[in-house]
């Protein structure tokens, strides 16, 4: 895969997936701007590639457009976007304060809006590109004590799919769909002894994902080896969708009693 002479725009990009699909990126030749909250660290991060740091909020349209037009200006032109940036919550629904439920719908769903809103004319005015959101397994299957992001996830898959229709050939849209991957929004239940070991036993992959398996999939998904796929929700959860979670355990059990019958 070479990127040399792409332009791309990560946003939430300081750290974790975003951060490691910049680093991919740069590393394959691209020149990339990175836009977060947080100046310090969004600076840090870019000098570490040499990229350039923006800093905005993605639930402000305003400053949004702003950063995307001085990332297009710098570059002289934008032919990628990663719109990565999210936040977490858990909590019971009924516990959920609508301040926050409103932050997280704000954040996860409208920041990938916004950011469409944003990047879509300059990358017409490149010729065409490629963007791909970050949705997540929870936009598929919700999982307990996330019904707000649930909920934003799930409509940022379908806001996905409709800017495949509108934006095609010239641009294809895809997004990815995390599972349980380690970054540091998710890092505080690794620190909490045994809590992950009935998962590393579930997932057929053995081990939970990390910010570098996202980051190839985000690549592939902006490379000419996907030239024809657009519109794609592209699952990376290691396989865990897969598991019945009430049934399995049991089969796994009358499994491993069939196999010693047979010994």
């Amino acid at each position: 895969m070479d990127f040399a002479g792409k332009r791309a725009l990560v946003t939430g990009g300081a750290s974790g997936i975003g951060l490691a699909t910049a680093r991919t990126l740069a590393a394959l030749g691209a020149r990339v701007a990175l836009l977060d909250l947080d100046a310090e660290a969004t600076s840090a991060a870019a000098g570490s590639i040499s990229g350039i740091a923006l800093v905005a909020d993605v639930r402000d349209a305003v400053a949004v457009d702003a950063a995307c037009a001085e990332a297009a200006a710098a570059f002289g032109g934008l032919d990628l976007a990663f719109l990565n940036a999210g936040v977490g919550q858990l909590a019971p629904l009924h516990e959920y304060a609508p301040a926050d439920v409103e932050r997280l719908i704000a954040v996860n769903l409208l920041g990938v809006y916004h950011g469409l809103r944003s990047v879509v004319p300059h990358l017409r005015a490149a010729g065409g590109g490629a963007i791909v959101t970050n949705a997540s397994c929870s936009g598929i299957q919700p999982t307990r004590g996330e019904a707000p992001y649930s909920a934003a996830k799930a409509g940022v898959i379908a806001l996905t799919q409709s800017a495949a229709l509108e934006y095609g050939p010239a641009i294809r849209v895809n997004c990815v769909s995390p599972g349980m991957i380690r970054t540091p929004m998710s890092e505080l239940l690794f620190q909490v002894p045994k809590l992950m070991d009935a998962f590393d036993a579930a997932i057929p992959a053995g081990r939970p994902g990390t910010a570098g398996d996202v980051a190839d999939a985000v690549v592939f998904l902006f490379s000419d080896a996907a030239r024809y796929v657009t519109g794609h929700n592209l699952v990376i959860d290691g396989g865990l969708s897969l598991v019945a979670g009430g049934i399995d355990p049991v089969l796994r059990r009358v499994l491993a009693m069939l196999a010693k019958r047979a010994e």
